[in-house]
């Protein structure tokens, strides 16, 4: 296995400076203070400015298009993730804007694409349900034919960003009496129309998302995405792009899996709380020199590298299960200060800065987003191991 740094070109080496110049003036300490303080992992002020200096359509489109070569995209990926750039929800309205590119109607992808690549119009998910589970096939929420349009009623959990986004990507059931996964149908449905009411939920780890209702909603036929009842067949390259498991390229140079990006937010509070614990102590001693917690960070950094080296499904398990297992041993080195979270009066030190209390509320969530650990661990068993579906059935006496 080949290890080698690859060796940029001069063009290629410019390309990452002033990439990196130019995050550095608009990712200020004021923009990542404010987005911890809403969770809303985005920024209109960057999102905006990134689409004005072209990146945005250069990341969407292909080499073959005007878009980002394999390297120069994994330059992006790499000085977007250390710049600590709010951004998440830019794959979000990515994804959906290329299901609408190739399942939509063409006349609403020309009114729609343009203000996508400027950053003027952000997309969301309209999936998961309250009482759906990861399951999403059992969409509840009801979208009926009336006339030219169609009235959709139901509610959603989990829509991340709608309210700095435009349009949903919805999923609705459009033959309650068909047979499970032919009977699904999507829609591009505008925000702002009548019926729609957006309320806030912040998670464990301060992330704002909302929940959705949608109360006799109108919209026209000219906003669904696909057949009617082929919505599965929509949806499910959408959901590979988040579950991680649409095919790599061989170049080698797309990231390893999904949630990556999260943990490497826990390798830097690493990095940070092992020159803590190196430093010496009022009175002489470091807490390195215990060999408990030596052992512990010592595990710790080589769990996390083992994680960020692991691709694909089994990836996207070991990112969130070493986040869950690792942030518990982080705090625990440092002590109760390590309870307090970023920037609050007597946390542990400025050099942590909170990290391992942010860690350990984020760890939870990453092994839910995109489908739970446990829906990941049936899909490696099914899909890469050939072990069947699991039998829920209650044991006989």
């Amino acid at each position: 296995m080949d290890f080698s740094r690859v060796e940029l070109s001069a063009e290629d080496e410019e390309f990452r400076n002033r990439l990196r110049k130019f995050l550095a003036e608009i990712v200020t300490d004021e923009v990542i203070r404010r987005d911890r303080e809403t969770g809303e992992n985005f920024d209109e002020g960057v999102h905006l400015a990134l689409g004005a200096e072209g990146y945005l359509a250069a990341d969407f489109h292909d080499e073959a298009d005007g878009g980002f070569g394999a390297l120069r995209r994994r330059i992006w990926d790499l000085e977007i993730g250390r710049a600590h750039t709010p951004w998440f929800h830019w794959g979000t309205t990515a994804v959906v804007a290329r299901m609408m590119r190739d399942f939509g109607p063409p006349e609403l992808t020309e009114e729609v694409l343009p203000g996508v690549l400027s950053g003027e119009t952000r997309l969301c998910l309209g999936y998961t349900e309250p009482e759906g589970g990861s399951d999403v096939a059992t969409c509840k929420t009801r979208a009926i034919r009336d006339g030219d349009g169609w009235v959709i009623n139901g509610s959603k959990m989990f829509t991340s960003n709608a309210h700095n986004a435009k349009y949903v990507f919805l999923l609705t059931n459009t033959d309650p009496d068909g047979p499970k996964h032919k009977n699904l149908t999507m829609f591009l449905v505008p925000l702002d129309t009548a019926g729609v009411d957006i309320q806030p939920i912040r998670t464990v780890d301060g992330d704002r998302t909302n929940i959705v209702f949608y109360s006799d909603v109108r919209v026209d036929d000219r906003y669904r995405i696909g057949p009617v009842n082929g919505g599965w067949g929509v949806l499910r390259g959408a959901l590979d792009e988040e579950h991680g498991t649409a095919e790599k390229d061989d170049d080698g140079l797309q990231r390893m899996a999904v949630m990556s990006e999260h943990l490497t937010l826990m390798a830097e509070a690493i990095d940070e709380i092992a020159a803590l614990v190196s430093r010496e102590r009022p009175d002489g001693r470091r807490l390195i020199d215990d060999a408990s917690v030596a052992y512990r960070l010592g595990r710790s950094v080589a769990r996390t590298e083992a994680a960020l080296g692991t691709p694909g499904m089994f990836g996207r398990v070991a990112n969130a299960q070493t986040m869950r297992d690792v942030a518990p041993d982080l705090m625990d080195i440092l002590g109760t200060a390590s309870a307090l979270p970023v920037e609050t009066e007597g946390a542990a030190d400025r050099a942590d800065n909170g990290g391992a209390e942010y860690i350990f509320r984020l760890a939870s969530p990453v092994g839910i987003y995109g489908g739970t650990l446990e829906v990941f661990r049936n899909m490696i068993a099914q899909h890469a191991l050939g072990l069947g579906r699991p039998n829920y059935s209650p044991p006989r006496a």
